[in-house]
């Protein structure tokens, strides 16, 4: 049975990587979304070499129309989706009051509002009105930390999008879900290696309908 697509938007060469292999694997073709396409080209051509079918796209989470328009592109090439998985942040380490108006406004338009934006755009396309939108969130959104202000404020607006969507979603045939990675992730092949975390995404996206969950803390 033929799968619908994973949209993936924010897919560097960490997890997002990771994400897209472990979809592609799975059997759906992928859509990998990122501000600077040269980040992407070299691992997207193997991905297709081992024989996957994986598009690698331009788009910057802060510019909505341009982000709506190659989500629609996306869908327009691959087919209906069946996953959306929002994995754009805005990490840097700042002091709550060093940060600049125009600082805290880009750290919400990539954590928060690409994030719903890229919901609104993708789940009215779901194949079959069925499908998961998974958020990337932190441990930050659980523990704020002074040293990472823009980014605890960030993935404590996405958990609670994510909780609001779920909550919204709940009688349809949609999941929407946030995974708190609570740890730092570092490729050392352990629990925290993006290569571990990735697959914890598909088996939220697999899970039966009464195990739908509006966040899974991952760690």
């Amino acid at each position: 049975m033929n799968k619908g697509t994973a949209l993936i938007v924010g897919a560097g060469p960490g997890l997002g990587r990771e994400l897209a292999r472990t979809f592609a694997l799975d059997g759906h073709p992928v859509a990998v979304l990122n501000r600077n396409l040269a980040d992407v080209e070299t691992w997207v051509a193997d991905l297709n070499e081992e024989g996957h079918t994986v598009h690698g796209y331009q788009a910057d989470a802060t510019r909505f129309e341009q982000l709506r328009a190659v989500l629609g592109r996306a869908v327009d090439e691959l087919g209906a989706p069946e996953v959306l998985i929002y994995n754009a942040a805005w990490m840097r380490p700042d002091r709550p009051l060093d940060v600049s108006a125009e600082e805290w406004s880009t750290s919400l338009a990539v954590n928060v509002t690409g994030a719903a934006v890229s919901a609104a755009t993708v789940i009215p396309l779901m194949r079959n009105g069925r499908g998961s939108v998974l958020f990337t969130g932190g441990g930050f959104a659980l523990h704020p930390v002074p040293d990472f202000s823009t980014l605890s404020v960030g993935k404590a607006g996405l958990r609670a999008l994510a909780h609001l969507l779920h909550a919204v979603h709940v009688d349809t045939d949609i999941q929407v879900s946030t995974v708190t990675i609570t740890s730092q992730m570092v490729p050392d092949g352990g629990v925290f290696d993006p290569k571990n975390v990735a697959p914890a995404y598909l088996r939220l996206h697999s899970q039966p309908r009464d195990q739908w969950q509006p966040e899974l803390v991952y760690g």
